[in-house]
C-alpha cells in the first residue's frame, strides 16, 4: 500500500457526528464589527512598515538573512511545543553534522524538517494557496514524513493509548486539547474545505485582518494527531509571506515564543463560545478573537521593527567589522579581510573579479582572503564563479545580530 492509500484510508476510518460548520464563526471580524477600526490601522502598518523594510536591503543582504530567519523561526516555533533545538545545532543538523546524542539527533532531525518546509514555502511552493486543504496537508506530509519514528507516536492521554502520526492525513480520533473538545474527527475535512473556501477568497487588507482567524481556526479545529501547531504557524508565515511580501526577513515565531504565555492564553480565550449579546453574532466570541487579532498583529509590529533596528545598515556594519578585526588581530584572518565584507554589506554582492582591486593585491592573496571568509561560513556564492555574498552563520549571530535568539550555553 503506498502512502496515498493510507491517507485515504485513514480518513475514511474517522466518524462524522455532523456538527454545523457555523460552529467555528466568525471567521473574522467583519464590516460593522466595532473592532474594525483600530485594527484596520494596525494592518496598514504593517503593510507599509513590512514593505519597508525589506525595500531597504539589498538582494545580498536579504537572502542571506531569509535564510538566518528560517533557522530562528524553527528554532521558536519548537520551542512553542517544548522542544528546544538552538540554530547552531540546527545550522549543523543541515550541513549533516548530527549529535550522538539520540534525543537531541531527532530533535535535529526534526528542526531539518522544519527548515526545509519553510526554504520550500519560500520558494514559492504554496504561492496562492497557503490555506487551501491540499497546502495544509503538503505542509504536514512535508514536516512529518521526514520526522524519526519516535516523533510519530503521540500519546492519548484520554485513551492512553499511542496514535501514530500519518504525514499528511487528518486525525482519525477524537481529542482535546485543554478544555476544548474538537470537532469529530470525520467532520475535519469540511471544516477544512470551509476554511479554505473562506480565507483563501480575500483581498490583501482582509487577509491581513484576518491572519489571526485562521491561525486560531485551524488550530480549533485540530486536523491532525500531532504537529498542528508547527503546521498553522508555517502556514501563517506563508499567508504573511505573500500578502505582506516580507522576503522572509522576519518571524511571527519569535514574537510568538518570547510572549508564548500570552500567545496561548489568547488561543484558549479564542476557543470560547459568544458571551453575550454584545460579542458578536457567531459561536465563537468575537471579543476574544478581537483580542487575539490585536496580540498578532502588535507581534508582528513589533518583530518587523526589531529586526529593522538589528540590521540597520551602519549598526550591521560596526558588528561586523569589529569581529573582522578582531579575527584578522587573532590571526584567525588574513589582513583586509574586512575591506571584502564592507564591500559586499555596501553592495550586495562583490564579483570576484573585483577583490583583488579592492584589496590592492593579486589574485592569489585575493583567493586567499576570499577563501578564508568562505571557510568562516560569512561569504557564500552559488558557484565558483559567482559573485560573492553575505551569509549569516547562526555561530556569529550573538555577535552581528545579538538578540535574535539566546547565547548558546552548552
Amino acid at each position: 500500500m503506498d502512502d496515498s492509500e493510507g491517507v485515504i484510508k485513514a480518513d475514511m476510518a474517522a466518524a462524522d457526528r455532523g456538527e454545523a460548520l457555523s460552529a467555528m464563526e466568525p471567521l473574522g471580524l467583519m464590516e460593522g464589527s466595532r473592532h474594525r477600526p483600530a485594527l484596520t490601522d494596525l494592518a496598514v502598518e504593517l503593510a507599509a512598515r513590512s514593505a519597508g523594510f525589506r525595500r531597504s536591503l539589498p538582494p545580498g543582504v536579504l537572502s542571506a538573512l531569509a535564510d538566518l530567519v528560517r533557522a530562528m523561526n524553527c528554532y521558536y516555533s519548537n520551542l512553542i511545543e517544548g522542544h528546544n533545538t538552538h540554530p547552531v545545532d540546527i545550522e549543523r543538523a543541515m550541513k549533516g553534522d548530527y549529535s550522538a546524542d539520540l534525543a537531541k539527533r531527532n530533535l535535529q532531525l526534526e528542526a531539518r524538517a522544519h527548515v526545509a518546509v519553510q526554504r520550500w514555502i519560500d520558494a514559492g511552493g504554496v504561492k496562492g494557496r497557503a490555506v487551501s486543504p491540499d497546502a495544509i496537508r503538503e505542509i504536514h506530509r512535508r514536516f512529518c514524513e521526514d520526522l524519526p519514528a519516535d516523533l510519530l507516536l503521540v500519546r492519548d492521554e484520554a485513551t492512553r493509548r499511542e496514535v501514530v502520526v500519518v504525514p499528511g492525513a487528518w486525525r482519525r480520533d477524537d481529542v482535546q486539547v485543554g478544555r476544548h473538545v474538537a470537532i469529530s474527527a470525520g467532520a475535519v475535512p469540511r471544516f477544512v474545505e470551509r476554511f479554505g473556501c473562506f480565507y483563501g477568497g480575500l483581498g490583501r487588507t482582509e487577509t491581513i485582518l484576518c491572519a489571526a482567524a485562521a491561525h486560531h481556526r485551524l488550530l480549533w479545529i485540530h486536523p491532525f494527531a500531532d504537529g498542528n501547531g508547527r503546521v498553522a504557524r508555517l502556514m501563517s508565515h506563508a499567508s504573511l509571506l505573500e500578502v505582506l511580501d516580507t522576503g522572509g526577513v522576519w518571524s511571527i515565531a519569535r514574537g510568538l515564543a518570547r510572549n508564548s504565555a500570552a500567545y496561548k492564553q489568547h488561543l484558549m480565550a479564542c476557543d470560547q463560545v459568544r458571551r453575550n449579546d454584545l460579542d458578536g453574532r457567531g459561536n465563537l466570541s468575537e471579543e476574544a478573537l478581537a483580542a487575539f487579532t490585536t496580540f498578532f498583529l502588535e507581534t508582528c509590529l513589533d518583530q518587523v521593527t526589531f529586526m529593522e533596528d538589528l540590521v540597520q545598515p551602519d549598526r550591521l556594519r560596526n558588528r561586523t567589522l569589529l569581529w573582522a578585526e578582531e579575527e584578522v588581530r587573532a590571526g584567525a584572518l588574513p589582513a583586509r579581510a574586512g575591506q571584502v565584507l564592507e564591500a559586499v554589506l555596501y553592495r550586495g554582492e562583490l564579483p570576484r573579479a573585483d577583490v583583488p582591486e579592492l584589496l590592492g593585491h593579486g589574485d592569489r592573496q585575493a583567493r586567499r582572503v576570499v577563501s578564508a571568509l568562505m571557510e568562516r561560513g560569512v561569504l557564500q556564492a552559488a558557484s565558483t564563479r559567482a559573485p560573492l555574498r553575505l551569509a549569516f552563520p547562526a555561530t556569529l549571530a550573538g555577535r552581528w545580530m545579538p538578540g535574535l535568539f539566546p547565547e548558546q550555553t552548552a
